[in-house]
């Protein structure tokens, strides 16, 4: 890797992510969501968890609390069993039963940001993967940790802030590669991990670490 400390060069974010965004435009999200109802419990509880302990929990938690409706007829106590290995635990019991009192059943989730946001334990990162998740309108970029190193190496983002990476990479995106963020999460986990493995990364052409740019902060 040549580090020459030059200025990054102006790119053209909306087509330089077209090859991430068909890489990975079939991926499903890593939490292994049969349905809808599940991928919405699954977010509340992934927070600060991984989604492989998520996952592993979900069989059973969905075999005794199968629908919504099922779930808005238990008590936090009756949940602990299931999520006892799940950070913050208690919290989110509550959430779900308080959010479940709330929605009464499964078709009746909302699928638009304002409504999701108003649920605890889901801000806009997780509103965005249900939203992807159901197919629903595109109202922002999802931002996860992944998506946090990837997007600031690529140079697209300068911030540590989620909220503002999103809003950085929706001021440089049209929406129809608002995707580009979930895409970015999948290749944090496979390619651009905390040690990169820059060598197999498509991204290379277009990456401010890669290619040793300074990047000038961005609003």
């Amino acid at each position: 890797m040549d580090r020459k400390d030059k200025k990054q060069p102006p790119i053209n974010w909306p087509e330089a992510v077209k090859p991430l965004i068909k890489k990975y435009a079939k991926s499903k999200h890593p939490l292994e969501a049969k349905n809808l109802y599940e991928m919405f419990v699954m977010v509340i509880l992934s927070a600060q968890t991984t989604d492989n302990l998520i996952n592993k929990v979900a069989p059973e938690f969905f075999k005794a609390f199968p629908t919504m409706a099922s779930l808005a007829k238990a008590t936090p106590e009756k949940l602990y069993p299931y999520i006892t290995n799940v950070r913050n635990n208690k919290h989110k019991a509550e959430w779900l039963i308080k959010t479940a009192t709330e929605i009464k059943k499964d078709s009746a989730i909302p699928l638009t940001m304002k409504e999701l946001v108003e649920f605890p334990g889901i801000g806009r990162k997780s509103a965005n993967v249900i939203k992807r998740f159901a197919g629903a309108e595109i109202e922002g970029i999802m931002v996860d940790l992944h998506t946090v190193r990837v997007a600031n190496r690529l140079g697209i983002a300068t911030s540590d802030d989620p909220k503002k990476i999103e809003k950085q990479m929706m001021d440089q995106l049209p929406k129809k590669e608002w995707d580009a963020g979930m895409s970015m999460s999948f290749l944090g986990r496979e390619i651009c991990r905390p040690k990169p493995l820059c060598p197999v990364c498509l991204m290379r052409p277009v990456c401010a670490y890669y290619n040793g740019w300074m990047v000038e902060p961005k609003e």
